[in-house]
């Protein structure tokens, strides 16, 4: 393969992980208002196929995405007053059941349905320390200490489950799921609270500048090797 080619290829790969980025960006942004969520981060590597050995004009090194992280960093506390919602202060994720799955979260903006079970904010059941539904009766009032026990008229009905992983993944609408290792949780539940999404809106509009202005150089530097390449055929048929 000519040269020029394995330039337009590597450029290419760049533009194409630049698209990646400003999906990932634009995603944080529009997140920014989300109780609980966490920013995602794309951790950039430099790849290179070496198949052919030391002839210089047949290497790639071209840009990847080596893994996509979520930054599990606190989200600044709201107060709402609402006796069903919960945050999470420290570390922890509630755990939800949604279909066979269950997954984590930050958002504690919780509801009773109409069987008086405890649900999220998309109608999926929260789960107590013995991975079952958690029973509550709506005429009653609710009160949670800062362990995740759960009391109506100083009776314990429940405690919620919060678990910790040293590594964990978006699954989408605001859930994740564990792919490290299971970690004692170091936390404290705040009834009457919310957490923020921890986005910086500035950081982000930056970031957004920035790769877009990446996508454009090239999209540019494809343009100019294109030219490069017509004005050079041009000459060898001269």
């Amino acid at each position: 393969m000519a040269l020029n080619l394995q330039s337009i290829y590597i450029l290419a790969s760049g533009g194409s992980r630049a698209m990646e980025q400003l999906d990932t960006i634009t995603n944080n942004i529009s997140n920014v208002n989300t109780d609980g969520f966490k920013k995602i981060f794309l951790k950039e590597m430099s790849q290179r196929i070496d198949k052919n050995g030391s002839d210089s004009n047949h290497l790639f090194v071209f840009p990847r995405f080596e893994d996509t992280l979520v930054v599990n960093i606190q989200g600044s506390l709201k107060k709402s007053e609402r006796p069903l919602d919960f945050a999470i202060e420290g570390d922890g994720f509630f755990v939800v059941r949604v279909a066979n799955k269950e997954l984590l979260t930050r958002n504690g903006h919780f509801f009773l349905n109409n069987e008086g079970y405890l649900v999220d904010n998309n109608g999926n059941y929260v789960l107590d320390s013995s991975n079952r539904k958690i029973l509550l009766d709506s005429k009653k009032d609710i009160s949670v200490t800062e362990d995740g026990k759960i009391y109506q008229e100083q009776e314990e009905i429940a405690s919620l489950k919060i678990v910790n992983f040293d590594e964990i993944e978006a699954f989408g609408k605001n859930y994740y799921s564990s792919v490290g290792n299971e970690i004692e949780p170091d936390f404290r539940v705040v009834q009457g609270f919310l957490e923020n999404s921890n986005v910086n809106i500035v950081d982000e509009m930056s970031s957004l500048i920035v790769t877009q202005r990446r996508f454009e150089i090239y999209g540019n530097l494809i343009k100019s090797l294109d030219a490069l390449e017509q004005k050079s055929n041009e000459i060898a048929k001269a």
